[in-house]
């Protein structure tokens, strides 16, 4: 079999300008995602059973059901309680965050959970309030610990974004269907599109992996 590599070519700048709405959209999400998993991950920590069950009911629902049908559930049947047309954009970047913020909820949890307990204590002895020594103490050293785990989130994300495309939504996958809608280049286009993600996530690990050793080296100095 012969590659178009004309097609390739011409295709190229329409699926690039696909890749950043799907960076777009992931930066979004995981960003959103973060702030809710901070929040969810100290509530699953909270010593208020209330607070924990609803943190805990949030990371179990959404990490037991898939992506795909959170986002039919947010552009299909949430339109019919709200009685108006959601935005696509909106849908996709709502139903990612939610999907995100269950599972950095998980690694905000564990992070906090790796610090030693004397360094609440001591936070404490000092006259600062819980929040204050979680702020100021805990979440900055749990952070560092938590970058590798959340370079892995957003690298997932990256990936599962493509499912937006399934509500219409033209990031890079979407892209590809319509161009093979259009020419019938099926295997140049699918192998252009998996070229496009397989850069965008090494270029992450590499990021990650750079910021992992920058910190490390900060904590020795």
């Amino acid at each position: 079999m012969k590659l178009d590599f004309d097609l390739i070519l011409q295709s190229f700048p329409l699926l690039l300008t696909g890749a950043g709405v799907t960076i777009e959209i992931t930066v979004l999400s995981v960003t959103f995602g973060m702030l809710i998993g901070m929040f969810v991950g100290i509530a699953r920590l909270s010593k208020n059973w209330a607070v924990k069950a609803l943190a805990a009911i949030y990371v179990d629902c959404i990490r037991g059901t898939p992506l795909l049908v959170q986002i039919f559930i947010i552009y299909f049947a949430l339109p019919l309680v709200l009685g108006q047309r959601i935005d696509p954009f909106l849908a996709a970047i709502t139903a990612c965050s939610v999907n995100s913020g269950a599972y950095v909820a998980e690694i905000f949890r564990a992070g906090i959970q790796s610090i030693d307990k004397g360094q609440m204590e001591a936070g404490r002895s000092l006259g600062m309030t819980w929040g204050q020594t979680m702020q100021y103490i805990i979440l900055p050293q749990a952070f560092k610990r938590i970058i590798p785990p959340l370079g892995n989130e957003f690298i997932a994300m990256l990936k599962d974004s493509s499912l937006v495309s399934v509500i219409g939504f033209e990031e890079l996958t979407r892209r590809g269907q319509l161009i093979i809608a259009r020419t019938y280049g099926s295997f140049e286009i699918w192998l252009t599109v998996a070229f496009i993600y397989l850069v965008m996530t090494l270029t992450i690990s590499r990021l990650v992996a750079y910021l992992e050793r920058r910190y490390k080296i900060d904590d020795k100095h």
